[in-house]
């Protein structure tokens, strides 16, 4: 445990910042999981991908995934929508 008060302060936003972002995480991958399962049933598929995309670009922004896998990501669901 730190001693300094400034190393203390930084703890907590650091434990703060990864909850969050554990969460947008987790709520990112519960989208994608959804879009899948629109398209595999047909059903509201379109709607599914365009959240499912806006929720990766949301992510990439804050920089919890690097643009190529954002891209990549996207490329997958316009696939599954396309088929």
């Amino acid at each position: 445990m730190p001693n300094i008060k400034s190393a203390k302060k930084r703890v907590n936003v650091i434990a703060a910042k990864s909850m969050r972002n554990k969460m947008i995480k987790s709520n990112l991958k519960s989208v994608m999981k959804n879009a899948d399962l629109a398209c595999e049933n047909g059903e509201n598929k379109e709607a599914a991908v365009v959240f499912a995309m806006k929720k990766v670009d949301q992510a990439c922004a804050k920089g919890l995934m690097h643009k190529n896998k954002a891209a990549r990501l996207k490329s997958h669901l316009a696939c599954k929508l396309a088929k």
